[in-house]
């Protein structure tokens, strides 16, 4: 299921001068698959790194630049663009048309469109971890987020300079849900199978303390947990995200509950009851040390020892009977071997409704990739699907949940009519 509120909806893209700006090839290229019509706004600095005739062939949209262009201009080109729009997204969004937007400089056409603008506005920031640690570049953010403008990322990692850190711009799927979440705040009325239904969600993995600089953990990145998220809030959801240590922003619309262990994860599982249904995509540590050393443990001539307890289980937790368990409770197994068979006997250990079954192993490349293949398993029956990509994925999950809601009511409706 995509949100339809994607759909025939017009998306203003800026993208200004950095490294980042050839992924707005393929944001071009997600968001027209979603049923955007996307128009794009190049400033001098992108031309340096995307063409304008790429940018137009995937937009299939003539590209903007010049500010002073008569034939657009004639017509107040600038204030069309931003009213015409339904959101502008600047991706990349620099550290200086970051501080011009802050100041409410209006010098080329990216920044009089901006400035021009009655529409929301939503940047995703790409440059240099110095640059973006900067106390210029922080208060500008902040001045940037008082105004309402909405910040997706920055993430952290390897940048295109050679340093490690943040300032790396989010990925294409991640920015494309935040704008999906982002335009259906006004217009979840549109396609909102449901709305009224509160969801839980856990993302990513669990970091289980040893000393104050060590901890045991996994290679989940989070991204299959936080699109699920995504997609719940498109379809009209209420939801909590209980997320465990990513790199990862906020989904837009999703209230955001940030976990570091197992217990802390649990805990905020719990206290996000009563909820509709609970989808336990995070990859929970399953047992931590018994004692945390208040100080780091130096080398010495002996490999130390831990002795290791299990942590809680927070899918079969949630699934247990009672007053307070989700009507639709969905986990997931990772498996390396065997998935299918391992997952059915997953689902029927953990007395969870459905669960999502797939293959982590080195070669299939999951782990921290943007694709998935998976298989739905419930209790008569198993779906499988074809690669999709981690987005489409939780896309098609919410339309099984919709679905699974839409006919729960449609049955007790029948049972109040007699029917």
């Amino acid at each position: 299921m995509h949100c339809t509120v994607l759909s025939d909806r017009t998306i203003l893209l800026v993208i200004s001068g950095g490294i980042a700006a050839y992924k707005s090839l393929d944001l071009i290229r997600r968001l027209r698959d979603q049923g955007a019509v996307v128009r794009c706004v190049l400033t001098k600095g992108g031309s340096q790194f995307v063409t304008p005739l790429s940018v137009s062939a995937l937009a299939s949209e003539r590209v903007y630049e010049d500010l002073f262009s008569l034939n657009d201009e004639s017509e107040m080109g600038h204030i069309q663009l931003s009213r015409e729009s339904d959101i502008i997204v600047v991706a990349p969004a620099t550290a200086d048309l970051m501080a011009k937007m802050a100041g409410g400089v209006a010098d080329d056409l990216a920044s009089t469109v901006l400035l021009a603008s009655n529409k929301p506005i939503m940047i995703a920031p790409s440059m240099n971890t110095e640059m973006w640690n900067h106390p210029a570049t922080q208060r500008n953010l902040k001045q940037l987020i008082a105004d309402g403008v909405t910040v997706i990322g920055p993430g952290s990692g390897d940048l295109a300079c050679g340093e490690v850190g943040a300032g790396r711009m989010i990925g294409v799927d991640e920015i494309v849900s935040a704008v999906e979440a982002k335009l259906c705040e006004g217009a979840v009325a549109i396609d909102a199978p449901l709305k009224g239904v509160r969801a839980l969600v856990t993302s990513g993995p669990t970091h289980e303390a040893i000393d104050p600089v060590r901890f045991i953990s996994n290679r989940s990145s989070g991204k299959q947990g936080h699109a699920i998220a995504a997609a719940l809030r498109a379809a009209g959801a209420d939801v909590v995200l209980v997320s465990g240590p990513t790199n990862l922003p906020d989904p837009v619309g999703v209230t955001t509950v940030h976990a570091e262990s197992a217990l802390e994860m649990e805990a905020a599982c719990r206290e996000a009851l009563p909820v509709g249904v609970a989808i336990c995509a995070a990859a929970v540590a399953d047992w931590r040390p018994k004692a945390f050393a208040p100080g780091k443990i130096k080398k010495g001539a002996e490999i130390p020892k831990f002795e290791m307890v299990e942590n809680p289980d927070i899918l079969a937790g949630l699934s247990a009977a009672g007053s307070s368990r989700p009507a639709l409770v969905i986990g997931f197994a990772a498996e390396t071997s065997d998935v299918i068979n391992e997952a059915k006997r997953k689902r029927a250990r953990k007395g969870c409704d459905w669960i999502i079954a797939n293959d982590v192993s080195a070669a299939a490349g999951v782990i921290g990739g943007d694709n998935n293949t998976v298989h739905v398993i419930d209790e008569s029956s198993v779906e499988s699907w074809p690669v999709l990509s981690k987005v489409e994925v939780a896309s098609r999950i919410v339309a099984r949940v919709a679905k699974y809601f839409l006919g729960a009511t449609a049955e007790q409706d029948s049972q109040r009519t007699g029917a």
